[in-house]
Formats: structure tokens, C-alpha cells, sequence
């Protein structure tokens, strides 16, 4: 009888790992998953790092690629889905959030990319306007999935139609990743996995 209960409660403790989630990356107290599924297919973190604007943490971001990943180029190559995760550490509003995201993305695009992406970038201006306020705990996810576009979420729900073209999800993460990032501090993170 002993044996027997010794029997399920390590079956017990077994089950419970089994479902508890296999890694989390902790970055300044917020918790990312180590893989996400996203077209289908399983995705690893690549690397995070954490928003920081007038000493202030703004948010954390964790890039999702095939595999991990150590250059710009790499990680703007990679094939298959991607993802971006975002997760707010205060409250920002709309109008702040998608100001910095756009004076960015214009920051890192040539005058030809910006005349190629002008309707994508009109459609993700206005996905501002309709986003509001955003709270400590917030979480975006971008995602790249081919054969559907770059797709948007803001806690789950969609903010904006797909948009079709790849080099557009490239042109999102250089708003982290490009020569002028949005924070000079953060890209390094991204690509290192080391936290300052």
C-alpha cells in the first residue's frame, strides 16, 4: 500500500511538471516564454531587452525567430514566422506610443522604402488612434506569418488587417534594430541576450 501511494504521488508531481511551462526568461521583473507558435510552427526567444526612455523603463521586448540569432542581418533574414513581444512596464499614451514607433520607423527607412510602404504606414499610423491609452501590463505581439502579412495584437485582440509585405515587418524591427534605433541601449540586448 505504501508503494502504492509513494507510486502516485510522484506520478502527481510528474503530471504537474509536465504541465507547468518549460522555461520563462525573466527581464526586469517580466516574465517572457522561452518558445511561442506562431503559422503553425514553434518558435524560441531569440534575445530581450528592456525600453528605457529618460531612465524610465518603458517596456520589455523579446524577438521569436527559428533559432537564435546574433546579427541585424540574421535576424531580418530569418526565415519563416517571427514574432516581436512587448510587454508594457507603465502606462503610455496612444498618441506617445505610436509617435515614438513612427518618428523611428522614419528614422530608419530610405526615401524609396518610405514611398514603397506609404499605405502600410498610413494603415499603422491610424492603428494609433484607435489603440488608446496603454497600461502597465500591456502586451503587443507582431507577428510575420508568410503567406498572411505582418499581424497585430494588443492583449490577444487585433488592432489592424494584415499587412502583406515582409520587408514592412523588417522595416517594425528597425525600429529596434536599425542604424537609428529607438534606443541605443536596447539594441545591443537584442542582440547579445546581456542585460545592462
Amino acid at each position: 500500500m505504501k508503494r502504492f501511494t509513494s507510486s502516485l504521488i510522484a506520478a502527481a508531481i510528474l503530471g504537474l511538471a509536465a504541465m507547468a511551462p518549460v522555461h520563462a526568461e525573466e527581464i526586469a521583473g517580466v516574465k517572457l516564454e522561452d518558445t511561442a507558435k506562431v503559422g503553425g510552427k514553434d518558435l524560441v526567444l531569440s534575445n530581450a531587452g528592456v525600453r528605457i526612455k529618460v531612465l524610465f523603463k518603458v517596456y520589455v521586448l523579446g524577438i521569436y525567430l527559428n533559432e537564435k540569432k546574433s546579427t541585424v542581418a540574421e535576424i531580418l533574414d530569418a526565415p519563416g514566422p517571427r514574432r516581436f513581444k512587448l510587454v508594457m512596464m507603465r502606462d503610455v499614451s496612444g498618441e506617445e506610443f505610436g509617435s515614438s514607433f513612427m518618428g523611428s520607423i522614419n528614422k530608419n527607412l530610405e526615401k524609396d522604402e518610405k514611398t514603397k510602404f506609404v499605405n502600410q504606414l498610413l494603415k499603422f499610423g491610424e492603428m494609433f488612434e484607435t489603440v488608446g491609452n496603454l497600461k502597465k501590463g500591456d502586451v503587443i505581439t507582431g507577428d510575420w506569418v508568410p503567406g498572411t502579412g505582418t499581424v497585430l495584437h494588443l492583449n490577444g485582440k487585433a488592432l489592424v488587417e494584415p499587412l502583406a509585405d515582409s520587408q514592412f515587418y523588417n522595416a517594425l524591427l528597425k525600429i529596434w534594430l536599425g542604424d537609428k534605433p529607438v534606443d541605443s541601449s536596447l539594441k545591443p540586448e537584442l542582440l547579445t541576450g546581456k542585460h545592462s
